[in-house]
């Protein structure tokens, strides 16, 4: 008897989704925290960390224990090692990528992504490309940074894990946000037009079905070349940020195109949900148990806000190879009930808590 044939990448992708949102959440927990913290495998960051610590990480049983561990001190992926990261479990030399924050407040977050970390992300890329209903066998124009940042990684996941052909065009959104931060607007704008003309360069021909890229840039584009975008098949939009009537404007400027969301960074990410409540609600699922994300309080960022109020995003990371309990974002949302249909809470209406000259979103 011949050998199977091995799962298509897009089927083992949706196979993968299923298997994460059938998962509890306490014994994945348990799985993450033992594996960080147990001596000889664990990862040397955690190991270094526990002799601080008040309590034994390994009696940590639930979800909701991870509140002991307090605030993750981003600050400390600014100077340390990302490998540190990374449990020894994970054979040595490592080989892989590190990735980089945008920088919007200083020395950008740096973390390592092993190939299980790249592939959740991409499965779940997948699912809501297919949920929001971009079509597999397409032409995409991926309009985002590249480089060092991750959301780079779309033309892989558009590409191979979703059967598409994909263009590109790169940014640079540190070099927007230090214009920003020096006054040098006029130069922002400056930039901003050359990657449009870049775009619309692209979109000119006429293949492309679906443009990847931020609420800004799209936003900037509707205004400048609102034919070009009244031709697309659909958006997917990237970013800190979307105002639920921008999002209904973005809409009627595709003239029948979708309009697909996520929300996140480096650390994590949330996939868009349909819009509710006439548009004016724009809900976002983490990509579960890996990512999960809780509103709460802002004076304390340890109480959730009740379902429907507005509070403080903080997102936890639950990777096998990186773990990032209790991050507190810079960012506000409403507190999503998923009402059964998903196994954790979502959020909505993500917003930057503030944004000022110093830490400004820039082309996000």
């Amino acid at each position: 008897m011949s050998a199977a044939a091995p799962a298509h990448p897009a089927q083992r992708c949706d196979d993968l989704v299923d298997g994460w949102l059938a998962t509890d959440l306490d014994a994945w927990t348990r799985r993450v925290v033992r594996r960080h913290f147990t001596p000889g495998t664990g990862s040397p960051y955690w190991l270094r960390r526990a002799a601080g610590f008040d309590f034994d990480p390994l009696d940590v049983t639930r979800y909701a224990e991870l509140t002991a561990f307090g605030p993750f001190p981003v600050e400390e992926l600014r100077t340390g090692d990302p490998v540190d990261l990374v449990p020894l479990a994970v054979p040595r030399p490592l080989a892989g990528r590190v990735w980089d924050t945008g920088g919007t407040t200083g020395t950008p977050c740096r973390v390592f992504y092993t190939p299980d970390m790249l592939l959740h992300r991409g499965a779940w890329r997948r699912w809501s490309f297919v949920t929001e209903g971009f079509r597999p066998h397409r032409t995409w124009l991926q309009a985002t940074p590249t480089g060092p940042h991750l959301i780079g990684n779309g033309v892989w996941e558009a590409a191979e894990l979703h059967a598409g052909q994909v263009y590109a065009v790169d940014m640079d959104p540190r070099w927007v946000k230090r214009l920003i931060r020096a006054g040098r607007l006029a130069d922002a704008r400056e930039y901003t037009d050359h990657l449009l003309e870049q775009i619309a360069d692209v979109l000119g021909a006429g293949r492309v079905h679906y443009l990847n890229t931020t609420p800004a840039v799209f936003q900037a584009l509707v205004q400048s070349r609102p034919e070009l975008v009244a031709a697309l098949d659909g958006v997917r939009l990237s970013g800190t940020q979307i105002a639920p009537a921008t999002h209904r404007a973005f809409l009627a400027a595709l003239d029948g195109g979708i309009c697909g969301l996520s929300y996140g960074n480096t650390f994590g990410n949330a996939a868009g949900l349909p819009a509710h409540q006439d548009g004016r609600l724009l809900p976002y699922l983490p990509n579960y148990p890996q990512v999960t994300m809780a509103v709460v309080r802002q004076d304390d960022g340890t109480s959730p806000v009740p379902y429907g109020a507005t509070g403080q995003v903080r997102l936890t990371v639950l990777h096998e190879d990186l773990f990032l309990p209790n991050v507190l974002e810079r960012d506000q949302a409403v507190r999503y009930d998923t009402g059964g249909h998903f196994p954790c809470d979502g959020v909505a209406n993500v917003r930057p808590l503030q944004v000022t000259s110093t830490a400004p979103e820039g082309l996000y």
